[in-house]
């Protein structure tokens, strides 16, 4: 998380608090060193920002401070609330963390909507089946290109071990799909994210090949 990235978020979690906020709280919410907080509080300040409190008692912002509104129009900001609500259908709790941390963003400026009367809801029926597997650590498969071994129920609902290299996730919408080159097959394959039983590194990865392989499985869509 970049220092820019670090202040918006501690000016975000100051905004809606209602009581004091310690360091100690908001370096656990953002997963770095409480010197770091403490560095960035300082910095804030310097710059003339509202923010009362001090090391061992807590931080709160005076009221009054906003932050810049979004610049998005009102059909933009439904798309938002929309999309964001349909992330809660995929189980993936990674996606759905940070929907949340989207959502209050966008909710101070939204207008003020009733808990009970809310113009935009998504149905969660037909919700995607949950799996051992989470999307998220796939995810991170992806994004680091590392190799893995899935063991995988067939066709005939038989465990089968495959050692692929992860590419893409497909959200449908009743299922979850990776996109895989499979060493076994020496092809590209599909496994829903259900059907894997369980998956680890096999300490090999694929580095700058990811990109290709995702193309050349585009292209193969197209025919």
């Amino acid at each position: 998380m970049s220092r820019s990235v670090r202040f918006f978020e501690i000016l975000q979690i100051l905004r809606q608090a209602q009581n004091p906020v310690t360091a100690q709280t908001l370096a656990d919410t953002l997963e770095v060193n409480i010197r770091t907080i403490y560095r960035d509080i300082a910095s804030l300040q310097a710059s003339k920002l509202p923010i009362e409190g001090e090391a061992g008692i807590g931080y709160i912002m005076r009221k009054g401070f906003d932050l810049l509104p979004l610049m998005f129009s009102q059909e933009e900001l439904e798309a938002i609330v929309v999309g964001l609500s349909l992330l809660g259908r995929t189980g993936d709790r990674g996606l759905m963390k940070a929907a949340e941390s989207v959502s209050s963003k966008v909710s101070t400026v939204l207008p003020s909507q009733s808990s009970l009367s809310k113009p935009l809801q998504v149905s969660q029926w037909n919700q995607i089946p949950l799996s051992n597997i989470q999307p998220d650590t796939i995810r991170n498969y992806i994004r680091t290109e590392t190799e893995i071994e899935i063991s995988y129920l067939n066709l005939h609902q038989t465990p089968t071990i495959r050692v692929i290299q992860p590419i893409a996730l497909v959200y449908y919408i009743d299922v979850i799909v990776l996109v895989a080159w499979c060493k076994l097959r020496n092809a590209f394959r599909h496994f829903r994210l259900d059907k894997i039983q369980r998956s680890k590194e096999t300490g090999v990865r694929f580095s700058n090949q990811a990109e290709e392989l995702r193309k050349n499985w585009e292209t193969l869509q197209k025919h």
